[in-house]
């Protein structure tokens, strides 16, 4: 018996390695984790990721926002090990040795520069890479330096700190908060509508004058917001953003960021407090060389239909970090949620076969069940997609806001159960409740 990291101790069987703890990485872990827990000689499933808990990404802006309570949304990585049977290993994805089957991972520091844990090798016999996205600059000069990001739990943690901060000095000494957030997708028009949200609960407990202060700005490239939903959808959406006072500028393009603001593409510059970036997606740069497998130019894995990289069959790929174009399609699946779970539970379903017995995992076939996005308590719009009973159209307002609700809960079933999921809702609800529905620490 051996102890190979938090969570179950197993005598060694086959080792699947599942590198990233995100929708499909968690998802992956935790069912095949369960599939395996006690039976002698079954392989042993291990979770790699840097951070220490899991937050689902569609909520990230709420985190960011602070219309959220972060303790209450994310699942500790090794709880979760020790609930579902898998190990769980802490730490950052550094290389790989595809000749050794080894996943290199970077030394792990604490906040204060010490080494905790140093460079070590995890073995595998199968590989699951999920290691998510990030936003893409596109190369953008002084986005590193000046944007936040809220790509990661941390990220959204750090910005919501910094929001409360610059809050507090709004109030206390009457200066102005500018917030600019730079892409029209999803996550840009989400994280607007909860800061209108933040700022107008803030006012109700107390903070008075806070939303004539405020000014929140949305900028997209593009001609309209959000591309990738029909464009009733987007007109609608914008035109709710702007009742709720947001100024949304479409067709404009950041040439740079300044600490003083953004620098636009037709040399003016748009003073901003605070800049979000939260335009375009690219894979991890650790993917950009890892050992020879094959990349798109926004560094996400080139898979095959079995989500197998295509330099690699002992190495899968899933989620925002993958690449995929089905056969008849022109355009490779989108970096979402939806496609991220059905990836994971294509895998887990074949894994076990790939492991026992050498059997290949058939083609991913993807069903589109449209798309949705919440702007905050106001409202909520919704594409239905073309599967099944589905033939396009749209939802807006209640529905869409139980929509999007449910997606959540759906999540949090298939990581810890349909009563413990169940409970954790009520828990939600009961927070919501007896507690600030924004956080005021």
């Amino acid at each position: 018996m051996v102890d190979t990291g938090f969570g179950t101790r197993e005598t060694p069987g086959a080792r699947l390695l599942v590198v990233g703890g995100g929708i499909a990485g968690l998802e992956i872990a935790t069912v095949l984790g369960r599939r395996w827990r006690g039976r002698a000689g079954a392989p042993t499933v291990t979770l790699l990721d840097r951070d220490a808990a899991h937050v689902w990404k569609p909520m990230l802006h709420t985190i960011a926002a602070g219309t959220r309570d972060i303790a209450m949304q994310q699942t500790t990585y090794v709880a979760q090990a020790r609930e579902a049977g898998f190990v769980y290993q802490p730490g950052a994805l550094n290389g790989l040795d595809r000749k050794r089957r080894v996943v290199q991972v970077a030394p792990l520091h604490a906040e204060d520069g010490r080494l905790l844990v140093p460079a070590r090798e995890l073995p595998y016999e199968l590989l699951v890479l999920a290691v998510g996205s990030q936003a893409n600059d596109f190369g953008t000069p002084g986005v590193a330096e000046h944007c936040h990001a809220i790509d990661s739990r941390l990220q959204a943690d750090a910005f919501s700190r910094e929001v409360r901060l610059r809050m507090l000095q709004c109030v206390a000494m009457g200066q102005p908060l500018s917030i600019a957030i730079v892409g029209g997708g999803a996550t840009g028009v989400e994280l607007a509508a909860e800061l209108v949200q933040l700022t107008e609960t803030a006012e109700a407990y107390g903070a008075r004058g806070l939303a004539e202060r405020i000014t929140i700005t949305l900028l997209e490239a593009g001609p309209r917001l959000l591309a990738a939903f029909p464009r009733d959808i987007s007109a609608a959406t914008q035109q709710r953003l702007q009742t709720l006072g947001v100024r949304v500028r479409t067709g404009t393009q950041v040439r740079a960021a300044r600490a003083e603001g953004l620098e636009l593409a037709d040399g003016s510059l748009l003073a901003a407090t605070l800049q979000v970036w939260a335009a375009g997606v690219k894979g991890p740069a650790v993917l950009a060389g890892l050992d020879g497998l094959e990349t798109s130019r926004s560094q996400q894995l080139l898979v095959t239909p079995s989500l197998q990289t295509t330099r690699d069959d002992a190495i899968y790929a899933l989620g925002d970090c993958a690449r995929l174009t089905l056969p008849g399609q022109e355009r490779p699946l989108p970096p979402t949620a939806q496609v991220a779970h059905q990836q994971a539970r294509h895998l887990a379903r074949h894994l076990p076969g790939v492991l026992a017995a050498g059997r290949p995992v058939p083609p991913f076939r993807f069903r589109d069940f449209g798309a949705l996005v919440a702007l905050a308590d106001y409202d909520a719009f919704g594409s239905l997609g073309r599967f099944g009973f589905f033939d396009g159209g749209t939802v807006h307002g209640r529905l869409a806001q139980l929509s999007h609700a449910m997606l959540y809960r759906s999540h949090q079933a298939r990581l810890h159960g349909f009563w413990r999921g169940g409970l954790l809702w009520l828990a939600d609800r009961i927070q919501a409740r007896v507690r600030p529905p924004i956080r005021l620490d």
